[in-house]
């Protein structure tokens, strides 16, 4: 029986499984062995699975986990606070009943910080445990990153999915919005909230995807994209070296300088290797979006957590109840009109990338920061989720402390393929794995 590589991704994993069901069969529980061995550093996990049996399917054999706002039937769902600390929801959420009829292993609940906001958990990176995994999908991303999962479910507000992945060296990849199915998710802002993965390479994002797009009844913002299917043994097809716009921003400044000096050196290697490379300004977007995309969350944050927060003003945190005061102050016409420049930007978003086929930019300013209680900026990774574009983390350096840093790739609304080939072909040239790191048990 050939045993599964420590790291092996979603696709290598299934080639492997291929008529041979002994591998297939061993490797969650390995899998599992390990998550319990690492866990008291880690701490990825609000719950490990008791049952790891595999199920047959396209995804058989492969753990997955899933980011503890997302509804499972046979495990808690905590939303990362202590007032659901022992709910177990009736139903499952869309994503993970879509995921067990494809033959999953649902891996366990991973940690999210307090309903996706910023009263972080106790994840640790597994590149330093001195340092924050990012937020919200703080568990999703480590547990990806540490190998303990080929692919976990994480959501995305802000930067929730890019900026962790880019912390924790993995692919982290948010769909257009739309694209999967919320039902079964708690909200935190129904505008701007994306169901989005992680995984260690473009092609088993872009498998996840394909099995995944769909449409919910029960979610009114549902707008699935182009079906496609991604080969198992030969993944995504290859594309031709791309027409790349580099989006700097004026706040370039703030980003550390090994990151910059990485980014510049990995457009060097793209222009080698073929692409067009040029700057692109969006000052409209640049000046607007920040203030935009918290106008909108904190309305509709304010909406979803007012009742909970005057019910149990003692199991709720701090940074919860500020975002209910920042969503109260603003009036009806301020939320509307960001509402109207949200549909605005994305519009001219679509003109401004025609004749590009993706966007290059910071995924975060820079390595993860030090200690649990601060998840870092999500700045680089707000204008895309306003927009609802696809936007994807590629790990693609160290900075100098030796902890991941990542380039984020941009594509056009509902282009979520044509995103994923261009990722594919940036990740085929800067040819960078950051490997395993060294999580003590």
């Amino acid at each position: 029986m050939t045993t599964a590589p420590i790291g092996a991704g979603v696709l290598d994993l299934l080639r492997l499984f291929k008529g041979n069901d002994g591998a297939a069969d061993a490797y969650a529980a390995t899998q599992l062995e390990t998550a319990k061995a690492i866990e008291p550093t880690l701490r990825a996990f609000e719950v490990l699975p008791t049952d790891v049996t595999r199920k047959p399917g396209p995804l058989s054999g492969i753990p997955v986990g899933i980011k503890d706002i997302i509804a499972t039937t046979d495990m808690v769902t905590t939303n990362g606070s202590a007032v659901y600390k022992d709910h177990v929801p009736a139903a499952d959420a869309w994503v993970v009943e879509r995921l067990r009829n494809l033959g999953a292993t649902i891996f366990g609940k991973t940690v999210s910080t307090e309903f996706a906001w910023r009263h972080p958990g106790p994840t640790t990176n597994p590149w330093n445990p001195r340092h924050t995994p990012g937020g919200s999908s703080s568990g999703s991303a480590a547990a990806v990153a540490a190998g303990l999962v080929p692919l976990a479910l994480g959501t995305q507000t802000l930067g929730s999915v890019v900026r962790p992945a880019a912390f924790n060296g993995v692919v982290g990849f948010k769909p257009s919005f739309g694209a999967i199915p919320r039902s079964g998710v708690h909200p935190l802002s129904p505008s701007l909230d994306h169901v989005g993965f992680f995984a260690r390479r473009v092609d088993d994002v872009a498998y996840a995807l394909s099995l995944l797009m769909g449409s919910s009844d029960s979610d009114a913002h549902g707008r699935p994209g182009p079906t496609f299917e991604v080969s198992v043994d030969h993944g995504l097809q290859t594309l031709a070296a791309p027409r790349l716009a580099v989006v700097r921003f004026a706040k370039w400044d703030k980003a550390e300088i090994e990151a910059r000096a990485l980014f510049d050196a990995s457009l060097a290697r793209l222009r080698d290797a073929g692409a067009i490379v040029e700057e692109l300004q969006l000052p409209e977007l640049d000046r607007t979006n920040w203030d935009a995309v918290n106008t909108i969350l904190t309305s509709e944050g304010a909406e979803i957590f007012a009742d909970l927060i005057a019910r149990f003003p003692d199991r709720t945190s701090d940074k919860l109840k500020n975002l209910v005061e920042l969503g109260q102050a603003h009036s009806a016409t301020s939320y509307l009109a960001a509402k109207s420049l949200q549909a605005k930007l994305r519009s001219d978003f679509t003109t401004r990338m025609a004749g590009f086929d993706a966007v290059l930019t910071l995924p975060a300013f820079g390595e993860a920061p030090e200690g649990l209680g601060y998840t870092g900026d999500a700045e680089y990774c707000a204008p895309w989720t306003l927009l609802g574009v696809p936007a994807l983390s590629l790990p693609a350096g160290f900075g100098k402390n030796h902890l991941p840093l990542g380039l984020q790739v941009v594509g056009a609304y509902r282009q979520d393929l044509h995103l994923l080939r261009v990722a594919k072909w940036v990740e085929a040239v800067l040819a960078f794995s950051p490997g395993l790191p060294a999580v003590k048990s």
